[in-house]
């Protein structure tokens, strides 16, 4: 006699799958497996990933997820796991939540007291940082840059004096734009690097001043197609401004270069103001950045 089992079915659980951003061999056995398994797959677009499953033989069913139907899809995908039924969630191409569609499931699905798990695998930016030839100990993803270019530019004001290397999606069509705002933004030296269509056929790496790569956008009609990462060097203590926000910016630098190899940081930072005429807090906030550039070089 077969005993039924009392009170509701076991939780499902909600698998983050990243999906190959170009070669289908990136596809990992654990995630082939998973998707062939689950109960349903959360798609962004069920035609792009319905190419993937049959290319793999996979028939589980889908439901599309995507930026305009995410928090309704949320309610339904809770109650289905809440049900039992496990659920994969991908995206276009590459690790779902990240410049995709999916951030909102899997906070609503945490918040939910609902168990979520990752299947790693492709990411752009990892994947472009890696070949690039510029810094990987420390990094900051920008994800798509503003598409206006006023708004562009006002960003990347901000990022100017960002010390981790830098990393971007851009579309083909604005690449030679951004290139131009971020000469500006940076200047022509800052060391870059654009990787296109990574994993691909035509995969290219172009690397060298943003002067450079900037030329290049002009001239190398293959450079504005595929799919693209933008990475910038982050800035060092030589492309520090020559002013700060008070007009102390060069002479607060020297001081502090020199002040912090011989003082604790508080103290490099009173004196480096009462030298300079900066107030306490702005150096405070340079020698902070600056001793941080000094560790990591």
């Amino acid at each position: 006699m077969t005993i039924q089992p009392i009170g509701p079915p076991a939780a499902g659980r909600l698998y983050v799958i990243a999906t190959p951003i170009g070669n289908l061999g990136d596809l990992s056995a654990r995630a082939r497996d998973t998707l062939q398994n689950c109960a349903l797959i959360a798609a962004e677009d069920t035609r792009h990933t319905g190419m993937l499953l049959k290319h793999f033989g996979i028939q589980t069913p889908q439901i599309s997820l995507h930026d305009h139907n995410e928090a309704s899809r949320a309610v339904e995908i809770i109650a289905r796991l809440r049900d039992g039924h496990s659920i994969a969630l991908v995206s276009d191409a590459g690790t779902p939540a990240i410049s995709d569609p999916g951030f909102e499931l899997v906070r609503a699905v945490a918040a939910a007291g609902l168990e979520i798990a990752a299947i790693p695998g492709p990411c752009a930016a990892i994947a472009a940082l890696s070949i690039s030839g510029l810094p990987t100990d420390r990094f900051c993803f920008e994800g798509f840059l503003p598409a206006r270019g006023s708004a562009r530019r006002e960003r990347l004001k901000l990022l100017e004096q960002e010390p981790r290397t830098l990393v971007l999606y851009e579309a083909p069509h604005r690449v030679q734009e951004t290139l131009e705002d971020c000469v500006n933004a940076f200047g022509a030296a800052r060391p870059g690097a654009v990787a296109r269509e990574i994993t691909k056929l035509h995969e290219t790496t172009y690397r060298g001043s943003l002067g450079e790569l900037s030329s290049l956008a002009r001239s190398d009609a293959d450079f504005v197609r595929g799919e693209i990462v933008l990475l910038i060097v982050g800035a060092t203590l030589s492309a520090a401004p020559a002013d700060g926000a008070d007009g102390h910016g060069g002479a607060l630098d020297k001081a502090l270069a020199a002040l912090l190899k011989e003082l604790p940081l508080k103290q490099a930072a009173r004196l480096a103001a009462q030298i300079t005429g900066a107030r306490d807090n702005e150096a405070y906030k340079r020698a902070l950045l600056l001793k941080e550039q000094l560790a990591s070089h």
